[in-house]
């Protein structure tokens, strides 16, 4: 297993608990589901970071299982950055500009 840093943008890590927060809302215990399913996709990320699907220069996206979110990232020496925790729903690029 491939050890990277990951750190999260201001508004992903927000926009993630939001997210857990209606799903758990919803159902009781979905919102851990939810939570799951990101730090799986957050550790395949990390072992494999460019084998998603690269949607600008230095910007990949790695579609969720199980839920329509998507998490678009950038990959910079060891560090990987968490741009968004995007709902492919509303509108999928709200996250653009970020760093």
């Amino acid at each position: 297993m491939i050890v990277r840093h990951v750190t999260f943008h201001e508004l992903a890590e927000q926009g993630l608990l939001d997210a857990a927060n209606y799903y758990e809302n919803q159902s009781a215990g979905l919102g851990s589901a939810f939570l799951e399913e990101i730090e799986h996709a957050v550790a395949q990320i990390c072992q494999h970071p460019a084998s998603a699907y690269q949607i600008l220069p230095l910007v990949w996206r790695k579609i969720v299982r199980r839920f329509p979110y998507s998490i678009m990232y950038s990959v910079q020496d060891d560090r990987i950055r968490i741009l968004a925790i995007a709902n492919q729903r509303p509108c999928p690029f709200y996250w653009r500009g970020r760093r």
